[in-house]
Protein backbone atom coordinates (compact mmCIF):
# COMPACT_ATOMS: atom_id res chain seq x y z
CA UNK A 1 0.00 0.00 0.00
CA UNK A 2 2.03 2.98 -1.17
CA UNK A 3 1.75 6.17 0.84
CA UNK A 4 2.36 9.19 -1.36
CA UNK A 5 3.08 12.65 0.03
CA UNK A 6 2.48 15.41 -2.51
CA UNK A 7 3.70 18.93 -1.73
CA UNK A 8 3.04 21.47 -4.47
CA UNK A 9 4.56 24.92 -4.03
CA UNK A 10 1.71 27.43 -4.37
CA UNK A 11 1.66 31.19 -4.70
CA UNK A 12 -0.70 33.35 -2.65
CA UNK A 13 -3.03 33.64 -5.65
CA UNK A 14 -3.17 29.90 -6.37
CA UNK A 15 -5.67 27.53 -4.82
CA UNK A 16 -5.81 23.80 -5.35
CA UNK A 17 -9.22 22.36 -6.15
CA UNK A 18 -11.04 20.84 -3.18
CA UNK A 19 -10.84 17.39 -4.80
CA UNK A 20 -7.13 17.61 -5.71
CA UNK A 21 -6.06 14.83 -3.31
CA UNK A 22 -8.70 12.45 -4.71
CA UNK A 23 -7.77 13.29 -8.30
CA UNK A 24 -4.10 12.62 -7.54
CA UNK A 25 -4.87 9.37 -5.68
CA UNK A 26 -7.01 8.07 -8.55
CA UNK A 27 -4.38 9.06 -11.11
CA UNK A 28 -1.59 7.35 -9.15
CA UNK A 29 -3.74 4.25 -8.70
CA UNK A 30 -3.99 4.07 -12.48
CA UNK A 31 -0.21 4.34 -12.85
CA UNK A 32 0.43 1.65 -10.24
CA UNK A 33 -2.52 -0.55 -11.27
CA UNK A 34 -3.66 -0.48 -7.64
CA UNK A 35 -6.90 -1.87 -6.30
CA UNK A 36 -9.44 0.44 -4.65
CA UNK A 37 -8.23 1.83 -1.32
CA UNK A 38 -4.61 0.78 -1.83
CA UNK A 39 -3.08 4.22 -2.58
CA UNK A 40 -2.96 6.75 0.22
CA UNK A 41 -2.23 10.37 -0.69
CA UNK A 42 -1.40 13.16 1.75
CA UNK A 43 -1.56 16.54 0.04
CA UNK A 44 0.12 19.51 1.68
CA UNK A 45 0.53 22.92 0.08
CA UNK A 46 3.93 24.58 0.48
CA UNK A 47 3.56 28.38 0.35
CA UNK A 48 5.81 30.02 -2.23
CA UNK A 49 7.29 32.28 0.44
CA UNK A 50 8.61 29.11 2.16
CA UNK A 51 10.40 27.86 -0.97
CA UNK A 52 13.48 29.15 -2.79
CA UNK A 53 16.05 28.24 -5.40
CA UNK A 54 19.45 29.84 -5.04
CA UNK A 55 20.15 32.87 -7.20
CA UNK A 56 16.72 33.11 -8.86
CA UNK A 57 13.13 33.99 -8.16
CA UNK A 58 10.87 31.20 -9.40
CA UNK A 59 7.97 32.37 -11.56
CA UNK A 60 4.49 31.25 -10.50
CA UNK A 61 4.25 29.22 -13.74
CA UNK A 62 7.38 27.25 -12.81
CA UNK A 63 6.58 26.28 -9.23
CA UNK A 64 7.60 22.69 -8.43
CA UNK A 65 5.78 19.78 -6.88
CA UNK A 66 7.62 17.47 -4.50
CA UNK A 67 6.42 13.87 -4.27
CA UNK A 68 7.63 11.26 -1.79
CA UNK A 69 6.63 7.63 -2.33
CA UNK A 70 6.74 5.03 0.43
CA UNK A 71 6.47 1.40 -0.66
CA UNK A 72 6.64 -1.61 1.67
CA UNK A 73 9.46 -2.86 -0.56
CA UNK A 74 11.46 -0.57 -2.82
CA UNK A 75 10.91 -1.47 -6.49
CA UNK A 76 13.94 -2.39 -8.56
CA UNK A 77 15.88 0.47 -10.11
CA UNK A 78 14.45 -0.27 -13.57
CA UNK A 79 10.93 -0.31 -12.14
CA UNK A 80 11.57 2.98 -10.28
CA UNK A 81 12.80 4.62 -13.49
CA UNK A 82 9.54 3.75 -15.25
CA UNK A 83 7.35 4.44 -12.22
CA UNK A 84 8.93 7.84 -11.53
CA UNK A 85 8.28 8.97 -15.10
CA UNK A 86 4.67 7.82 -14.97
CA UNK A 87 4.08 9.34 -11.52
CA UNK A 88 5.52 12.68 -12.64
CA UNK A 89 3.18 12.74 -15.64
CA UNK A 90 0.17 11.75 -13.51
CA UNK A 91 0.83 14.32 -10.77
CA UNK A 92 1.59 17.08 -13.28
CA UNK A 93 -1.65 16.41 -15.15
CA UNK A 94 -3.64 16.24 -11.90
CA UNK A 95 -2.35 19.63 -10.75
CA UNK A 96 -1.92 21.40 -14.08
CA UNK A 97 1.85 21.65 -13.62
CA UNK A 98 4.83 21.05 -15.88
CA UNK A 99 6.05 17.45 -15.71
CA UNK A 100 9.65 18.75 -15.59
CA UNK A 101 8.83 20.48 -12.29
CA UNK A 102 7.52 17.35 -10.54
CA UNK A 103 10.26 15.83 -8.39
CA UNK A 104 9.94 12.27 -7.09
CA UNK A 105 11.72 10.98 -3.98
CA UNK A 106 11.57 7.36 -2.86
CA UNK A 107 11.48 6.84 0.89
CA UNK A 108 13.30 3.87 2.43
CA UNK A 109 11.19 0.69 2.36
CA UNK A 110 8.36 0.72 4.89
CA UNK A 111 8.50 -2.99 5.78
CA UNK A 112 9.58 -3.27 9.40
CA UNK A 113 9.30 0.51 9.89
CA UNK A 114 5.60 1.30 9.35
CA UNK A 115 2.60 0.11 11.37
CA UNK A 116 -1.04 0.38 10.30
CA UNK A 117 -3.50 0.40 13.17
CA UNK A 118 -0.65 -0.62 15.43
CA UNK A 119 0.28 -3.65 13.28
CA UNK A 120 3.84 -3.53 12.01
CA UNK A 121 4.21 -4.32 8.33
CA UNK A 122 6.53 -7.35 8.28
Amino acid sequence: MPIVDVRPVVSASQHLPADAAQVIADSIAGVLSADTGRIWVRLTELPKDRYAENGIVVDDNDLPVFVQVLHAELPTEDARVQEAKALAVAVAASLGRQVERVHIEYAPPGRGRVAFGGKLVV
